[in-house]
């Protein structure tokens, strides 16, 4: 297992350039023969080989598109899906990162929000996971196999891949740090997705701060399970180690945890990247020993419970270091280290960035977390306002979190605000309801949602997949633990299982729903 290695300061002037500028930067500075990637088949690419061909696929992939067109991408975690991004963005697009396991009209709907016309995806993708239907429903845009364009190059874009191997600058795009250099969408968990416009520079500016906060060395092997839909899957586990000269194994879906044990014992991966539910499962699904190899796994997009904590010890020595971000912070905004590790609380904020707590009504001890920094979002764009960028008001972005910071500046998350219900006026959080049936059922997955009542306001129900459930049993260890009596759900729902979405986080859309469904059959 290699040393932590070393931080690199953090310093704004590296982020004032393109992404591909910075591709190209990593290649001189690690070596263009360097192992940069390997796929989800176990095949390595070199720097040079993942350059190359972005600039012949490139070529193809743009002809008959203009400069700042947004064109979607519909492929998972590896080198497909790292290439068709920077294919693009080599020619001056920006790459629309679509999220192909969210259905039909949540497709139609980012593609029309972007003024998509192009989405590049492969056919290996549309076989493996049933897609025929969706692509089937996307007939109003131009489908664009990657195999078709890779069998079909011309000289000229061949000619184009010599050229940028050897004399990039004459065929790179002249895209400006502030120019947009990705769109992305919100996870979708509450409500229709937004699109999320981030810049090249907030890109490079977040690079810099994880490399300011998070040690690291060209020894290190990064296994990449996320997908690069998500934010933390691209920037985190893509753009990151390609310009860190760390090489990142990548694998195609989270969810396939004793594939991804095995290969994190084969290519001795010292940093996983992952969320709670995610390396729970690869916990429960390992051996010991499987996952030595790992220093630190990385963890985000929901909280880390204590529980998962507890399984992985038992299974593993690797350091489980939590952070906090979201798409709109191009994603990390704060996080802990190896050496002030705090569970229970996501880090300190990024270097450059500004924090701020609104208070709420009827929540004590916390308020509504506000960000300003050098990684926060060029600004949303919304389904009623396609193609328009709306940046946040005086570069504050609301996150929607309730949040506390300690004296020493560590951040702890209580919670989004639409994720507390109002109890005779009191704010009570559903995550503490989730909380404290996990400490009584850890083997089993559970989600707390508000519905409407009409004595208190709100009621909360528990959906929850443990049989044995019981409300007594949540009063008592509520009074065992002086959880106040108001965050124990009036009603539980028993479930065979508990939506999720791609990215790992509970789909609460859908929980609402079958809580909806389970009242309106009992009325």
């Amino acid at each position: 297992m290699p040393l932590a290695g070393t931080l690199t300061r953090f310093d704004p002037a590296a982020a004032r350039r393109s992404v591909f500028q910075a591709l190209l930067d990593a290649r001189a500075e690690h070596g263009g023969d360097s192992i940069a990637m390997v796929d989800g088949d176990d095949r390595a690419l070199s720097y040079d080989a993942i350059i190359r061909a972005a600039f012949a696929l490139g070529s193809a992939l743009t002809r008959g598109t203009r400069a700042g067109e947004c064109v979607g991408v519909m492929l998972p975690t590896g080198a497909a899906g790292a290439i068709a991004f920077y294919s693009l963005s080599a020619y001056g697009r920006v790459p629309t990162m679509l999220n192909f396991t969210s259905g039909t009209a949540a497709l139609k709907s980012a593609l029309t929000t972007a003024c998509v016309r192009r989405v590049v995806t492969a056919r290996r993708l549309v076989d493996k996971a049933g897609l025929g239907d969706v692509i089937e429903a996307l007939s109003d845009f131009e489908v664009v196999y990657l195999e078709d364009v890779r069998d079909k190059l011309s000289l000229a874009d061949k000619l184009a891949a010599v050229a940028g191997k050897f004399v990039p600058r004459l065929v790179t795009a002249r895209s400006r740090p502030d120019d947009t250099a990705v769109i992305l969408f919100t996870s979708g968990t509450e409500g229709q997705p937004k699109g999320v416009a981030l810049s090249h520079e907030n890109i490079l500016a977040n690079v810099a701060q994880v490399r300011d906060r998070f040690a690291h060395s060209r020894e290190d092997i990064m296994f990449n399970p996320l997908p690069v839909f998500h934010c933390f899957g691209l920037v985190g586990g893509t753009i990151l180690p390609l310009i860190a000269g760390i090489k990142v194994v990548c694998h195609p879906t989270p969810l396939a945890p004793k594939d991804i044990v095995r290969r994190i014992r084969a290519h001795s991966a010292t940093i996983l990247l992952s969320t709670d539910t995610f390396i729970n499962q690869y916990a429960r699904s390992c051996d010991a020993g499987d996952m030595d190899s790992l220093r630190v796994a990385v963890c985000g997009a929901e909280r880390l419970r204590d529980e998962t904590r507890i399984t992985l010890r038992k299974k593993s020595t690797v350091t489980l270091v939590e952070g906090y971000g979201v798409t709109e912070t191009s994603p990390v905004a704060a996080l802990n280290t190896l050496e002030d590790n705090h569970p229970g609380k996501v880090g300190r904020i990024m270097a450059g960035m500004e924090a701020k707590l609104e208070p709420v009504e009827g929540i004590h001890g916390a308020g509504q977390l506000h960000l300003r920094g050098p990684n926060i979002m060029q600004g949303y764009i919304k389904p009623d306002a396609p193609g328009v960028i709306v940046p946040p008001p005086d570069g504050w972005h609301n996150t929607g979190d309730i949040a506390a910071i300690d004296d020493d500046g560590f951040i702890a998350i209580r919670g989004r605000l639409k994720r507390f219900a109002k109890i005779g006026g009191e704010a009570v959080s559903l995550a503490v309801v989730e909380n404290i049936a996990a400490a009584l059922w850890p083997d089993y997955s559970h989600a707390a949602v508000a519905l409407p009542d009409g004595r208190k306001g709100e009621k909360i129900v528990l959906v929850t997949t443990a049989p044995d459930a019981r409300r007594t049993d949540m009063i008592g260890w509520a009074q065992n633990h002086g959880v106040a009596e108001l965050s124990v759900p009036r009603e539980l729902v028993l479930a065979q299982s508990i939506p999720m979405l791609a990215t790992g986080k509970t789909d609460y859309v859908s929980v609402q729903k079958m809580a909806e469904a389970e009242q309106g059959a009992a009325s």
